[in-house]
């Protein structure tokens, strides 16, 4: 098998302040790829960005961005085009998993994921496309386990990604013919900062060990990106414990 090489593409990571993006953007510094980060917490990217770079030599962009606001998204695509004069792969990351049970979630907690990994995720794709169409690139969905398998403790964040998932493959069959990969890629638990916007982070409930490290996630992400001819369709990153007792 060939070795994965982003060497010298551009890469543009959502949700990049933490956790999976965080690892991703680090995944394919490592490869050869320039970084643009994008997240909401300026901070935070700019801290990672300096990482990178000290770490991969690799060049980064700091974008700040809400992905519910479709004109930031659009601004944040360009500002990548504009810094680097390409773009190669876009990787549609960032996400959050409010409320649970259905009749105690709130309109705003609806709306808001609904915004994020719905409408953040079609925003930046829509904006991308040109771009990739030029440089054959590869756009990578990170999906979930609750996007393949019912998830009776929040339908609605399970719904989100049934719809990521969907939407990338149909995606698929629309572009691949012009040149553009799509791949998901479906951790199951992972140990980011979810939850933390109602409790407590994946990071403090769990131990290390205990569930899929945000690294094992970016390297597969890292391996769909760096495909230059095939397209990696989907990849599934399961704990091994998974199903036991299914």
């Amino acid at each position: 098998m060939p070795d994965v090489t982003l060497e010298d593409d551009v890469a543009l990571v959502t949700g990049a302040s933490s956790g999976i993006g965080e690892a991703t953007a680090h995944a394919l510094a490592r490869e050869g790829a320039n970084v643009a980060l994008a997240a909401r917490r300026r901070d935070r990217l700019e801290s990672i960005a300096t990482e990178v770079e000290s770490e991969y030599g690799a060049g980064t962009l700091v974008v700040p961005t809400d992905v519910r606001d479709e004109a930031a998204v659009e601004a944040m695509i360009e500002a990548a085009v504009e810094t680097f004069g390409r773009l190669d792969v876009v990787v549609n990351n960032a996400g959050l998993g409010l409320g649970g049970d259905v009749e105690a979630t709130t309109t705003e907690q609806y709306r808001t994921m609904m915004e994020t990994n719905v409408d953040g995720v079609f925003f930046a794709t829509r904006a991308a496309l040109p771009h990739l169409r030029e440089t054959d690139g590869n756009l990578v969905f990170v999906g979930s386990f609750a996007g393949q398998y019912p998830r009776p403790g929040n339908p609605i964040y399970a719904a989100t990604k049934w719809w990521v998932r969907g939407f990338a493959h149909s995606l698929e069959g629309q572009v691949g013919g012009e040149g553009v990969g799509v791949s998901v890629v479906n951790p199951t638990e992972v140990r980011t900062e979810f939850g933390s916007e109602e409790g407590d982070p994946f990071t403090e409930r769990f131990e290390p060990g205990e569930m899929t490290d945000p690294a094992e996630v970016a390297d597969a992400v890292a391996f769909a990106a760096g495909q230059d001819r095939s397209t990696v369709h989907e990849i599934d990153l399961y704990r091994r414990d998974k199903f036991e007792g299914w």
